[in-house]
């Protein structure tokens, strides 16, 4: 032991590179594990975000399953509405014989119309207004010299939103401009 202690006194040089060896040694023992530390943090801070998302979406999710849960439902009840509309219009409101049947399908149709819209479930009834092709699906054209082109004539069959969300569109006859006839010979002449 006296000949180790008479080495390190004997030569500094090899105890000083010894303990710059361990201080090199720990600072980058140090810088690693920083780095480990620093890795972990944004991998937390990463998946404290993805579970804010989730949570985000499946609160978006379970509010639009609240919103349109009748989509379906409202869907198969259309074309009920649609038929007594249709009674209405082709029945005579002058004929005494139906005139209970007809006043029961008016009610019946009111009715109707109050609970659709009790449930945020909206008509759409474009007659006269200008197309729309994000609520209006044209099945047919036709000239008119009495409205603007490209407004709706006609509506065969109305159109219903549900909560603001297109459940079924309008089907409407579009007008259209008068095609203008090609002169005559004669008046070429």
């Amino acid at each position: 032991m006296a000949d180790e202690q008479t080495l390190d006194t004997q030569n500094p040089d090899v105890q000083t590179a010894a303990e710059a060896a361990a201080g090199d040694d720990l600072v980058a023992r140090v810088q690693a594990l920083e780095e480990q530390l620093a890795t972990a943090q944004d991998q937390s801070l990463r998946m404290a975000a993805d579970l804010q998302n989730v949570r985000r979406r499946a609160e978006q999710d379970v509010e639009k399953a609240h919103k349109f849960a009748l989509e379906k439902f409202a869907n198969d009840l259309l074309p009920v509405v649609d038929s007594l509309e249709r009674g209405l219009e082709l029945s005579n409101p002058d004929d005494e014989a139906i005139k209970s049947v007809r006043e029961g399908m008016e009610l019946t149709l009111k009715l109707f119309g109050d609970t659709l819209k009790r449930h945020q479930l909206e008509a759409i009834d474009p007659h006269g207004a200008p197309f729309n092709a994000e609520h209006h699906q044209a099945m047919a054209m036709q000239e008119s010299t009495s409205v603007e082109p490209n407004s709706v004539l006609k509506v065969f069959q109305k159109g219903y939103m549900l909560n603001g969300r297109l459940l079924r569109p309008a089907m409407v006859v579009v007008s259209k401009a008068p095609v203008e006839a090609p002169p005559s010979i004669d008046e070429q002449a």
